[in-house]
Parts: structure tokens; sequence; C-alpha cells
């Protein structure tokens, strides 16, 4: 079953075919951090750790990367109000944002560079782009001469003269055309500043995110991701800048994900209609957000409410109970003449999810699969319950149902991270050394994870890693292979 993908770039589904077989790069845009997390913020991280796991379960090797911009007009502004270096403020609502990733069980990207490790990088960009005349410097600032590409708006489906219309110079501003937009900006008094070509000075946003996917992923990537807000103007002036440098495609496919709404409106800090991913965890187990976000198409909006994740609420524990339940039916007594099973009712629930899932990403139709398996579950149950006994084909049908919900809701859509597997997995034990760590162990250990993930025996993977995790092992999954080293 191939994987069609919605690309943005073309307006249609395509099938997924990765510039390198078997390896999937991604890069979507992080946050800026100069405040805490909200449900929009939250509902981005989730789709695209959904379809990170997704693309792995397939079998591909996802290298992942997804940036935190540490230096901008809000962290600035923010930081003087409070009287604090910058970098504080950054460094404060960066370790907010790890706090939430962590709470919602989002996987950490395989690098997560910040713009200000990158300084040497992004100015080597714009250099670039100067010398081959797609930009150009006035009085330390550094423009990018949009006319100059050709192909400007095919992302976001703009033409240049549709453009020239709202277009304007702002006070300051000494571009030569309003089309034009900042790859380098001259310092102004009382802020961060850089030493340049071109006096000091500091990035502008839309260059940075270009001159990190160069330096970690290379000039062409296969996913490009980020919320459907990031289109215009930023991914459209990343897309100008990149290809106007490489004469290459900087991505492969563009996906964007909907807006979270409230009562129809953008949910966003500057209209102070927002929701905190804190607040979200301190009423709700972090699993009712994701099942919230993954009930809807990720192309769609989403319109939040809290009676919205009341009804999730219900609906998560209706997932959950049929996962849990196993243990109470096993206790019934052995009943022969119990006929019913779940079989097929299993296989037709996974042959749908991957259907619904390889389409897209299409999470509503492949929840609404195993919700018809929770159904068809909780009958069984009832009619075992009623009887005063099951069979060992019922029970063992029982227990492969809930086996295949726990692996898909764990391993594809990161839910149920409390909750044990049925499946009976040899206990591994490992002694643990204060400071030796068993070099010849841990690698062996880790070939039969690397089995078991190509196998797609992912609970047995996860159990190995979990229990390296714990002796201060941390497993990083790469292009090159699976590495590893001592917390």
């Amino acid at each position: 079953m191939s994987l069609k993908v919605y690309n943005t770039l073309t307006g249609k589904k395509e099938e997924f075919v990765p510039i390198k077989p078997g390896e999937v790069k991604i890069y979507t845009c992080g946050v800026t951090v100069y405040d805490v997390n909200h449900v929009g913020h939250g509902r981005s991280l989730i789709v695209f750790d959904v379809i990170r796991r997704y693309l792995r379960y397939l079998g591909y090797n996802v290298y992942f990367v997804r940036n935190f911009t540490d230096v901008d007009d809000k962290i600035i502004n923010r930081a003087k109000n409070e009287c604090l270096p910058f970098t504080v403020i950054a460094d404060r609502y960066i370790k907010e944002y790890f706090q939430d990733a962590e709470n919602f069980r989002i996987e950490p990207a395989d690098v997560e560079p910040r713009v200000t490790t990158h300084i040497p990088d992004i100015i080597d960009f714009i250099q670039r782009l100067i010398d081959k005349g797609y930009a150009y410097e006035v009085e330390g600032d550094v423009y990018f001469s949009v006319r100059k590409f050709k192909e400007y708006g095919k992302l976001s489906k703009r033409s240049v003269d549709e453009l020239i219309a709202g277009a304007r110079v702002e006070p300051g501003e000494k571009k030569k055309d309003p089309l034009d937009f900042a790859l380098w900006k001259a310092s102004k008094a009382g802020e961060p500043a850089w030493d340049s070509p071109w006096g000091k000075g500091r990035p502008g946003w839309h260059t940075e995110c270009c001159a990190m996917i160069f330096k970690h992923l290379g000039e062409t990537i296969d996913i490009h991701g980020g919320g459907l807000d990031l289109t215009f103007p930023h991914h459209e002036n990343e897309l100008a800048q990149a290809e106007a440098l490489s004469d290459k495609p900087f991505a492969r496919y563009w996906i964007h994900n909907g807006l979270v709404t409230v009562n129809g409106q953008k949910m966003s800090k500057s209209l102070g209609n927002y929701i905190t991913l804190k607040e979200i965890y301190s009423k709700y187990d972090p699993d009712v957000l994701r099942l919230l976000v993954l009930s809807v198409h990720y192309r769609s909006p989403l319109d939040f409410s809290w009676e919205k994740m009341e009804e999730t609420k219900k609906a998560y524990e209706r997932l959950k109970g049929a996962v849990d339940e196993y243990e109470v039916l096993k206790k019934l007594p052995e009943n022969p003449d119990f006929e019913d099973h779940l079989y097929d009712a299993i296989a037709k629930a996974e042959q749908g999810f991957y259907a619904a899932m390889s389409d897209d990403f299409n999470t509503p139709e492949a929840l609404a699969s195993l919700f018809t398996l929770v159904r068809e579950m909780n009958i069984l149950r009832d009619k075992a319950v009623k009887s005063g006994g099951i069979s060992k084909k019922a029970l063992e049908s029982y227990k492969e149902a809930s086996d295949v919900l726990h692996s898909i809701g764990k391993e594809i859509f990161g839910l149920f991270d409390s909750l044990q597997p049925c499946i009976e997995v040899e206990e591994i034990k490992v002694e643990k050394a204060e400071e030796k760590i068993d070099t010849e162990l841990v690698e062996a250990l880790i070939d039969v994870r690397n089995k078991a993930r190509k196998e797609k025996q992912f609970e047995i993977a996860d159990y190995i890693r979990d229990k390296l995790s714990q002796l201060g092992i941390v497993i990083e999954d790469t292009p090159v292979g699976t590495k590893w080293k001592k917390k």
C-alpha cells in the first residue's frame, strides 16, 4: 500500500517517494521562544510527531530537525520589559517547551538547533546570495531581490502583481523594492548583534531556517512542515532563497497543518484567546488533547472548546478501557462452548487503519477503524460476562485485539504511555554498574531492538529502549544507524 501525501506546492495528493530510498529528511519550523506554548503550538507538534512515527513504522529511517527561534523582536521586547538579557528569556521558554513536549510525549527531534548558535552559517548563506546576485546590502541591511527569483509565489499561489498591491516600505527600511525582504538587519541600540561583513546586526526570520536546513539536512529535503499560517510569507521566502542559491528543489513535499480556532477565530497570543498546554495537562491526561487533535484531519481547522475536551475524554476512556479489560476477562472461568472471537474484526480494523493513514495521514478515519474494533471487543466482553465464562480462542482473540490497540496507539499515535502491552515479553535483566557500562551487552541489546523494529515488534523495541534508558543509556536512531551514549 503506497503512501499518498498532500503537497501544498502542487495542491494535490502525490505518492510519497523519498529522495533516498529508505530515508526521510524532515524539517519543521519550531517555536519562537518568548512565551509559553498554547494549543495551536501543541497541534503542530502532535501532527508532525505522528507523521514521523508513521513514516518510521513504514520502515523509513527518519531524520527529523525542528528549530528554536531564540532571537526575535518579540523576545527582545519581552527582555526589555523584564529588564533581563534576551538569552535568559529564550532559555526560560526553551525549558518550558521541553517540559510541554515531555508531558505530551512529543519525541525529541534528532537535532533541535537554535538560531543564535548558527550565526556563522546564516552569514555565509547570505553572502552566497549576494555573490550570486539575489541579495544586496544597503547601509548594513541586506535584502533579498524577490523579482529576480522568477518562480516567487509558487508555494502560496500568489503572483508578484498581486503582491505589489499590498506591498509597502516600512519606516526606516531602505530596500529597493517593496516586495524585497530582510536577510540581515543592522543593529539598533540595546539590541543583540553579531559581527558580519555588513556591520553589526542580526538575521532576518526567513533566512534562519534555510541556513539551518542546509547545514543539517542538505540543499533538498523530503518534507518541510509547519502551520498553515507559515505558508506565506515565511515558507514562500524560505523556498525563494534556497532555490535561488542551490538551483535545486528545496523540499519535495510541503505539509501544512490547519490552525486551531476558538469560536472560529485563530488561537493566538495577540488575540488573547489562547489556552496554554500547561493548562491542558493540569486538567486532563495529555492523551486527551492528542486524541482531540487526531480526531480532525491535520489539514482542517480544529475549533477548540472545553466541551470537546470532555467528549474526547470519554472517547479516550473507551479506548483505554478496551485495552485494560483483558485483565478482567482472563479471570473468567473457561467456557469451551463460547464461540465468538475477534480475529475477523482485528484484520478489518488493521486494514482500515493503515489504509486511512496511508491516505495523507487521515487520522480521523484511522481512529474510526480502531473504535469499530473497540465496539466489537465490548460486545464480546459483555457476552462473556453475561454467560459467566469465555473460551480460550475468544480470550486469545481479545488479547490480540488489545495488543493491536495498544501497539498502534502507543507506537503511531503516541498514546498509552503509562499502559503495558498484553504481550508477554521475557524480562531483560541487566546488572546496573555504578560507573562501568558493559558495551558488548548494550550493543547486543541494540541489535535485538533493531531486529524487533524491522519486524514491526515495536513493543519489544520500546521495552529494550526503556530498560536501557533506566540504566542511563540514550539511544539515537540516525540515518547512518543506531547510536548510543551514556546520559
